[in-house]
């Protein structure tokens, strides 16, 4: 692993001369080749179950360590890639925690058509928030397999208002053990049943205080068997403060459609002076018993659809950011405090929230613009020969 590790800092730093060279060459921002960015989130964590401490999931913790690349080949071509660093232990690893890496190629201003590993385009304002920026949330969230490979076309106004993208991937359930033969082959190697895919249609739009994120989605649980998700994420802003609450809606079938397997998400925050972000939050995950799932002999949970039949979780909290630099509209240094605590049955023994149960986590995350800090290093430098000569 650390043999990988150094090739790709070794290839990062070679990509940092070349995009130094361009950026001394008048490169515009708006048409950057390369762009590099690291970010990381360090956390003290206290998770107890009925009062009691659960240590081996306590501790300081390197929650996040993250590497992102964006960058634009042409004016009509763009790239991006976000690596996770903070669990790989092996080349499978590595191509695991890979969010995503695609290529996006835009004719004009309202179309874009990318493809290679993506976000799987579902709704909602706690799906769509960065991980590094999630203290706590849904079970479903902690379950979703949400990078998959796919395609995806995009359609946006000419306002910039609206976006509707429609995209084929993988399924989220592709990998799961319901895809999977119950008795692996004479090797021992697991028989994977099919390529199961999902078909999603995805709409964003921003009208003044309102911005939705919504979507339809239809993704294969087993060849032709569809697990149909409907999500309305709203957001609602009134100056410094936010409201999102979000809907999602699941079934196999029409009846269960019919609010039988649910969650909602809901969000209050309230900035003050731009550097002190407060907030509130609730999830709430509801299964019904005709959920798909898949039980061992031993009764253990050991795949499905993300969610097991009987499950209803309430997760309710709060927690207080401070961005140190807020005053210049900065958020890359980042202090949080969040506490969360569970009410309710999850049926998922290898699940993250349970009833009674609680999660205290006090942390920093920091950014950085790799690139923005070399060129203003070159620029001291200059300015300090400069004012030698």
């Amino acid at each position: 692993m650390m043999k990988t590790f150094t090739k790709i800092l070794c290839a990062a730093l070679a990509l940092l001369s070349v995009s130094s060279l361009f950026a001394q060459q008048g490169y515009e921002k708006s048409n950057e080749i390369f762009r590099l960015g690291v970010e990381t989130r360090f956390d003290y964590l206290n998770q107890a179950l009925d009062g009691e401490q659960l240590y081996g999931a306590s501790g300081f913790k390197v929650r996040y360590f993250n590497l992102r690349m964006d960058g634009q080949i042409t004016p009509k071509f763009t790239y991006s890639w976000r690596q996770r660093f903070n669990n790989i232990n092996s080349a499978a690893d590595f191509v695991n925690n890979t969010d995503w890496l695609h290529l996006t190629y835009k004719p004009n201003q309202n179309w874009a058509i990318s493809a290679g590993k993506q976000v799987v385009m579902i709704g909602g304002w706690e799906y769509d928030r960065a991980p590094i920026d999630v203290y706590y949330c849904s079970e479903y969230w902690n379950n979703v397999n949400c990078f998959q490979l796919g395609a995806s076309v995009a359609f946006t106004t000419n306002k910039g208002d609206d976006t509707i993208t429609f995209q084929v991937c993988q399924s989220p359930y592709d990998k799961m053990a319901m895809n999977y033969a119950e008795n692996p082959d004479p090797d021992g190697d697991p028989i994977k049943l099919g390529d199961l895919y999902a078909y999603n249609l995805y709409w964003m739009g921003s009208h003044g205080f309102y911005t939705a994120l919504h979507s339809l989605n239809f993704s294969e649980y087993e060849r032709g068997k569809f697990d149909v998700y409907v999500v309305l994420g709203n957001q609602f802003k009134f100056g410094d403060a936010t409201i999102q609450l979000d809907l999602m809606n699941r079934g196999v079938s029409a009846k269960e459609l019919l609010f039988e397997n649910f969650s909602i998400m809901g969000e209050v925050d309230y900035l003050i002076a731009k550097r002190v972000n407060i907030f509130a939050k609730a999830t709430y995950d509801k299964v019904g018993a005709n959920y798909p799932t898949v039980i061992d002999d031993e009764g253990d949970y050991v795949g499905g659809l993300f969610l097991c039949p009987g499950t209803e979780m309430t997760r309710v909290g709060g927690g207080v950011e401070y961005y140190p630099l807020g005053g210049r509209g900065n958020r890359d240094i980042r202090l949080h405090a969040a506490y969360c605590y569970n009410i309710g049955n999850n049926t998922n023994t290898n699940g993250t929230a349970f009833d009674k149960g609680s999660f205290l986590t006090v942390g920093l995350t920091w950014k950085i613009d790799v690139i923005e800090g070399i060129s203003a290093l070159i620029d001291k430098r200059q300015a300090k020969r400069a004012a030698n000569m």
